[in-house]
């Protein structure tokens, strides 16, 4: 069996400048980059369909950029693999001082911490590293290369932090009843600059909703998508049945193979 040792070995080969791959000595940290967020994406599909065979598969992907990561690190002088390793560590022991007395790997606590003290632990933390980089806004490091959705949530679980805050899902509810409204008189006045503002904060306030209610936008909509891929599919499949194309049928036909398809997933 590898191990972890082995894996930095390929990675060194790979990069090896006389004999290594062509590709991979061609990569820096920018090109790179791309294959991170898709092989994250990948992960994520694969723990959203419990494919545990392609979880462990995506996991070795992803670990493998870290290593290629460490490696362009180390042949600069910046860090190197085990760096990143203490780093986390330390990082991690810092953040739960709730588990890590005194911040000793093996030191116990046994006085058991409410999640809400974890919370005000966590953000203290994070809080106090913001400060020593020099950030000072709650806003800052927030990355800008998130989707927009998950951007969003990040920001508003920042201000609110800082009680910057809806304070029920009512007030919510009616943020978002006032932005609709808003942007329907955009709509009415046929105002394309206005109308693209207006939809992006009926989203950002579906987003602050969501987090309210404990679900993860980001997640929520991919779910969406893929139910709606799959009753598209199952209605093309059962128009080609039908000896049909679902482009070639009327509005109250598509309807109908819609409710079929919906009925078709219920039941499954």
């Amino acid at each position: 069996m590898y191990d972890i040792n082995d894996l930095k070995r390929v990675m060194e080969r790979l990069r090896d400048p006389q004999h290594g791959c062509p590709w991979d000595l061609a990569q820096t940290y920018q090109s790179i980059a791309p294959f991170t967020l898709e092989e994250c994406l990948e992960l994520v599909d694969a723990l959203e369909q419990a494919d545990i065979e392609h979880v462990e598969e995506e996991l070795g992907d992803l670990l493998f950029q870290v290593v290629f990561y460490a490696q362009l690190g180390q042949e600069d002088g910046q860090f190197d693999f085990d760096s990143v390793v203490a780093g986390i560590t330390q990082k991690l022991i810092r953040r739960h001082p709730h588990v890590f007395h005194e911040g000793k790997l093996e030191g116990v606590v046994h006085d058991k911490t409410t999640l809400e003290d974890i919370k005000r632990n966590w953000e203290s933390a994070k809080a106090t590293e913001r400060l020593a980089r020099a950030q000072h806004s709650v806003m800052d490091d927030v990355p800008s290369t998130l989707s927009a959705l998950a951007r969003a949530q990040k920001l508003q679980k920042r201000a609110s932090g800082v009680g910057f805050d809806f304070d029920t899902l009512q007030a919510i509810s009616l943020k978002l009843t006032e932005e609709l409204g808003e942007l329907s008189g955009a709509i009415e006045l046929g105002a394309i600059q206005e109308i693209e503002s207006e939809l992006g904060d009926v989203l950002f306030t579906v987003v602050n909703m969501a987090r309210h209610l404990k679900v993860d936008s980001e997640a929520a909509l991919r779910k969406a998508n893929r139910r709606f891929e799959t009753r598209v599919r199952t209605a093309e499949g059962d128009a080609l049945a039908d000896g049909s194309r679902l482009d070639e049928e009327n509005i109250q036909r598509l309807d109908a193979r819609w409710q079929e398809a919906k009925r078709k997933e219920r039941s499954r």
